[in-house]
């Protein structure tokens, strides 16, 4: 009973939260579809901890989605032990990174003040699971090794299933304790999505590398800068310097994205 209801009910739940809620928001609350950056508060923290999380859960999920989408072709490769090493060690690497990363970025939110001040009950729980998921994801690649192999052969059959429409656990029972706790709490973060920030993924500014160049014209007045009062104004000639002062600075152009 326990099974079915992690396994099958719960992956179902959460799929149909992702889908309708996500739609929802953006549909009603686009504006909502931000990562709300705490960079103004804080930036130093923040880099040594978003830099290594984004690089190792990029290279985390494409090593799953490249499991889930060529599981024999995967099969196939590690059938060499070399190759079989290197994608391990690939694997716990980027893994490593996700841990250093999400620990900095706790970190980081438990002890700024004005950090704190801006973290929601959301916020707070969506770290929780992301830590756990990594945790956990590290522990099976130390003590359960092989893990792409064992991957591609147990757990990809189990989610197909579950695309067709057809659970079938068979696969997955015999999986260890910490494997299956590293699937559920997958579908965990998959019903919270759409109601945190991590909505922002779905509208990456991809566009911006391939949108022409903005024009930024800057036109200063520099003694109005200087808090002195500006040029008196003419009827024929508009701004009239005075006498022995500087000419005023014309404007700039830059390029810029």
């Amino acid at each position: 009973m326990i099974d079915n209801l992690v396994f099958i009910i719960l992956p179902y739940a959460a799929a149909t939260l992702f889908v309708v809620v996500t739609i929802q928001r953006y549909v009603r609350k686009g504006f909502t579809y931000s990562s709300l950056s705490s960079q103004f508060l804080e930036t130093r923290e923040l880099f040594y901890g978003s830099v290594p999380w984004h690089i190792g859960i990029l290279g985390a999920m494409f090593g799953h989605l490249i499991g889930f989408l060529f599981p024999s072709q995967v099969l196939w490769f590690n059938g060499v032990p070399a190759r079989l090493y290197v994608l391990e060690s690939t694997g716990l690497l980027f893994g490593l990174m996700c841990l250093v990363g999400i620990v900095s970025l706790i970190a980081r939110r438990l002890t700024s003040p004005r950090i704190r001040a801006v973290t929601s009950k959301v916020d707070v729980l969506v770290l929780v699971l992301l830590f756990v998921q990594v945790a956990l994801g590290v522990y099976v690649a130390l003590f359960y090794r092989w893990g792409s192999s064992w991957y591609a052969a147990s757990a990809v059959p189990y989610l197909r299933s579950l695309f067709a429409l057809e659970p079938d656990l068979k696969m997955i029972a015999p999986l260890p304790l910490a494997v299956k706790l590293h699937i559920v709490n997958a579908f965990l973060l998959a019903a919270i999505f759409p109601f945190s920030r991590l909505v922002h993924m779905l509208v990456v500014p991809i566009h911006y590398l391939w949108r022409p160049y903005q024009l930024v014209v800057w036109n200063w007045n520099r003694r109005r800068l200087r808090g002195r009062a500006p040029w008196p104004k003419t009827e024929t000639s508009g701004a009239v310097a005075p006498a022995g002062s500087e000419p005023a600075p014309s404007g700039r152009t830059i390029a810029a994205r």
